[in-house]
């Protein structure tokens, strides 16, 4: 550019200004060049994306879309313009021709998995387009189905070549680019559950995004972390601060080993990935989601849409978000339909890409939060919308977050010329918990929208219609998808009548299996079968209608934000009261997203303290949750409402506010990286000096075992079986005494000589030596076969009259299955692991039936037996020990009530939640058979 630098630096700066005073954002401080965007002068990322758009129509240039991620001050945006060459318009250079895409192959009804999904599409159309992947620089990508299933075998070796074991959790830490499907599919290939998350694009939020994502991994127990290269610095930090955490690798390290050649051969009820609702408090929520839950989401709103071979969807959604991995890429997946897409700062730097992309592709199905189709109304120049065609566009899904009548109506209106049907718009509603939709208006008729008596709605909840001026306003959701309930409750979960505002509970095959190792977080949404989705609605005529957060939960720009987070990190801020701090959300019809409004009490007086103290409230919130507050309010002492027992009124605080009545320095990034490595290395020390303590600890168990073990393996061949179950129960209790295992037994009354099916969790390779010195000498354990083809090993396994099986679920082996029989009904017990292995992970997994089909074929009672403790000994993948108690709980037998196919699963399920009541590990077994009263009898 011919600019010079100080013109340059002077224009950035007016810019800047103009925009903060046309939006009304306080600011008091001289607006410089290194000043911060976001922590100093409050603009969130649709406040950068318009001041961009200013820049690009005063410079005559477009700016890449990765510069509005990464840009913390003017500064950056200034060097970009001193060395960049103007750019043509994108619409002449982002396409020169309009793709011709095949019609999509829709899905037999015989595929259950996302694993046959694919398998499906490379088989039988290995060269046909899947992705159409649209690059920042304007280039297109496109990715066949048979290059991703390849791609994503090769980085399941890669996976598997690490040491990645089944349903280990397997983290991907990805942009949206093609390394994701990759990385995605590869996971899910290996055997693991991906977790995706959310990347880090901000240089100065690094630490907090850090402390964020360490408490998901954590929650997750992630053995593996796949990242990008620009991140792999943190992501060898964050290793530091996630015990789990084994290794962090980029796409490119899992493509350097050979294509795994036997994927996982999934089942429907085996997990297929876990979403995170929230990261940013010290209790994550993992939603976790089965094959059958995904496959089961997608058929139901491909039916509730219509989804034929003849569409195309278009999508610039992150793929770490529900909407955008299920709703878009996932369900064009499973029809076979093309995928459009872009990234998300493509569409946030140039909202129009979004549009153009659905004219030139003909996309048929799209859809975005509220806020997107709010930025397209207000910011798309209709210069850059010459020739647009948008007639293709047959679906657009306003969902994600609140739903604006205006907004919907605006945008109808907007892009009518242009081609657009009304009909074309699609509010709808769903939430992770479902898996991502739950409710779709039915037909093709216009939007419906509901307007309600105010008085009657805020003082009776009830939806009573009305034409008045100040009547409120609703968007109708549409009726559950199909094989799915909703209904509306009050406070003690009783139906409610329509036009009643109550709770919206819902139940069905797409509901979640759980909160993912957090067993309080499941059982406080669980009601009686159904889950409480925490949104109040209410029905009219068969539509739902929503109306609000049960727990006032803030929703801005697509953002979840909970109002007792933000307090907790404002209540911090010197000065201000600790408990006096109120944060709720506010409409805002320019934008079309809530604005988030925080309200503090404080004694301080003075203005520039009050001004210096909103500086550190603003860079508290943005450094936590990389979001700034549209307004913050400073109030005297007792002025923020509360209840006779203390407890925060939001709603009366939020009235105060529209009534009128209401009277820290960011580190650099390099110091934050500086102080995240220093504490790295702290917890690496740490680490070290534990791994030297159970060095000496291990070598000295080795040493008695190596001693001990040479007399263990003559007896073999000296004396009888059940001589030599006595030898081997006394060499176990010795081992553990000499090991400081300290062994707790609790409920041994319940052992007896009589045949009987022991069934135990399994944690550790220590379960067994466990076992064997408390159960009945006429106990058989049952392994598997490939213990016999272990040297030494097997010697002793054949003088234990191990029972060997060839299968995990070893009912299938009808040998197996004759064999065992025929031991109870020699007078044997036998030891069964139900859950058939075990992990890394901690946590009780689901059960195989094969141990309750025998059980009630023979009917054998079955005794359930908790073990706890064990894992810390020795965890699966650790090779050193450490000493730690164990304590088992042996429960009162259960006797199977029949051998139908009901009687198995109810055993299966009795005795699974005996073992869980005492196991000391969060549960990981699924719950959506208890959100469908017809499936399973109650156990």
């Amino acid at each position: 550019m011919t600019t010079s630098k100080p013109d340059i630096e002077s224009e950035l700066i007016a810019i800047a200004t103009q925009l903060l005073i046309e939006s009304q954002e306080p600011f008091h401080r001289t607006i410089r060049m290194e000043t911060m965007l976001s922590k100093h002068l409050g603009m969130d990322s649709l406040t950068r994306a318009e001041l961009f758009r200013r820049i690009e129509k005063k410079f005559a240039i477009e700016l890449p879309d990765q510069l509005l991620a990464s840009a913390s001050t003017l500064n950056d945006i200034a060097l970009y313009l001193q060395s960049a060459p103007p750019h043509a318009s994108f619409r002449k250079t982002w396409h020169s021709h309009k793709p011709a895409h095949q019609k999509g192959i829709f899905q037999p009804a015989g595929v259950t998995t996302l694993i046959d999904t694919l398998k499906y599409f490379a088989e039988h159309a290995p060269s046909q387009s899947h992705i159409f992947f649209q690059h920042e620089n304007g280039q297109e990508e496109i990715i066949t189905y048979g290059e991703l299933y390849e791609r994503a075998l090769i980085v399941a070796g890669g996976l598997r070549a690490l040491g990645v074991t089944e349903q280990e959790t397997v983290a991907i830490m990805q942009p949206t680019s093609p390394h994701f499907f990759y990385t995605f599919y590869g996971t899910l290939l290996a055997g693991a559950i991906p977790v995706p998350i959310y990347p880090p694009f901000r240089m100065h939020m690094l630490e907090a995004y850090a402390q964020t994502e360490a408490r998901i991994l954590k929650n997750a127990q992630v053995r593996v972390l796949i990242t990008f290269q620009e991140a792999s610095r943190l992501s060898q930090i964050l290793k530091s601060f996630v015990p789990s955490l084994k290794w962090v690798v980029t796409p490119e390290d899992l493509q350097q080993d050979k294509p795994l050649t036997e994927p996982f051969d999934a089942k429907p009820d085996d997990a297929a990935f876990i979403q995170y609702t929230s990261g940013s408090t010290s209790d994550p929520k993992g939603v976790l989601l089965s094959h059958a839950n995904l496959i089961a989401n997608i058929k139901a709103y491909g039916k509730a849409i219509q989804v034929g071979p003849e569409d195309v969807t278009v999508s610039w959604l992150p793929l770490y978000h529900d909407m955008g991995l299920i709703g878009m890429w996932l369900g064009s997946l499973y029809f076979g339909v093309p995928l459009v897409l872009l990234t998300p700062f493509s569409f946030l730097n140039h909202p129009e890409k979004w549009l153009w992309a659905i004219h030139y592709h003909r996309g048929t199905l799209s859809g975005a939060p509220n806020f997107a189709y709010e930025l397209c109304i207000r910011k798309i120049d209709p210069a850059l919308l010459e020739g647009l065609d948008l007639s293709s566009w047959r679906v657009a899904v306003n969902g994600a977050e609140k739903i604006y009548p205006r907004t919907l109506q605006a945008f109808a209106e907007k892009f009518a010329p242009y081609g657009l049907n009304e009909q074309a718009i699609l509010p709808v509603y769903g939430l992770a918990e479902s898996t991502v939709a739950l409710l779709i208006p039915q037909g093709q008729e216009k939007f419906h929208l509901d307007q309600v008596d105010r008085k009657q709605f805020e003082n009776h909840r009830k939806a009573v219609p009305s034409n008045a001026k100040d009547s409120l306003t609703y968007v109708s959701c549409g009726e559950p998808i199909e094989g799915h309930e909703v209904r509306i409750v009050d406070e003690q979960d009783q139906p409610l009548p329509d036009r009643t505002v109550g709770q919206l509970q819902f139940r069905g095959p797409s509901s979640m299996q759980g909160y993912y190792r957090n067993e309080k977080a499941t059982q406080a949404v669980l009601r009686q079968g159904w889950i409480n989705s925490g949104d109040f609605a209410y029905q009219a005529d068969g539509a739902f209608y929503l109306t609000g957060r049960v727990k006032d939960l803030i929703i801005k720009a697509g953002r979840n934000l909970y109002p007792a987070e933000i307090e907790e990190i404002v209540g911090r801020v010197q000065g201000i009261r600790q408990g006096s701090v109120i944060a709720f959300g506010t409409t805002d019809p320019i934008r079309g997203t809530e604005q988030l409004i925080v309200v503090a009490e404080t004694r301080a007086t003075q203005a520039d303290v009050k001004n210096a103290m909103k500086a550190a409230v603003q860079a508290a919130i943005d450094q936590a949750l990389d979001i700034v507050p549209d307004h913050i309010i400073l109030v005297a002492p007792y002025r923020v409402p509360k209840t006779s027992s203390g407890k925060l009124q939001r709603a009366a605080c939020k009235q105060m506010y529209l009534e009128g009545r209401l009277a820290k320095k960011q580190a650099p990034a390099w110091l934050q990286v500086a102080k995240l490595g220093a504490g790295s290395v702290g917890q690496t020390i740490l680490l070290r000096t534990k791994q030297f303590f159970q060095l000496i600890y291990t070598s000295y168990l080795f040493l008695w075992i190596c001693l001990s073990f040479p007399i263990l393996y003559a007896f073999t061949y000296l004396v009888s079986p059940i001589t030599y179950r006595k030898i081997i129960k006394g060499w176990s209790r010795f081992i553990l005494r000499i090991a400081f295992c300290p062994l707790k037994v609790k409920g041994q009354a319940h052992l007896t000589s009589t045949p009987m099916i022991y069934a135990s969790n399994h944690a550790s390779y220590i379960d067994p030596l466990v076992l064997i010195t408390i159960l009945p000498l006429n106990t058989l354990f049952v392994g598997k076969a490939e213990l016999l083809s272990v040297p030494f090993l097997r010697s002793i396994v054949r003088k234990l009259q191990m029972l060997p099986v060839n299968r995990l679920d070893f009912a299938e082996g009808l040998q197996d299955t004759k064999t065992i029989e025929a031991a109870l009904n020699s007078g044997a017990s036998i030891l069964i692991f139900p859950e058939g292995t075990f992990s890394y992970a901690a946590g009780l997994r689901p059960f195989r039936l094969g141990a309750f089909k025998i059980a009630a074929v023979t009917q054998t009672p079955i005794c359930p037996i908790a073990l706890k403790g064990t894992r810390f000994i020795l965890r699966d993948d650790e090779k050193l020990l450490k000493p730690h108690a164990v304590w088992v709980t042996i429960n009162e037998p259960i006797t199977p009530s029949g051998n139908e196919w009901q009687d198995v699963t109810k055993l299966r399920n009795a005795v699974r939640a005996e073992i869980a009541k005492h196991c000391g590990e969060p549960s990981l077994d699924f719950i959506a058979a208890q959100t469908v009263a017809s499936k399973l009898p109650p156990s």
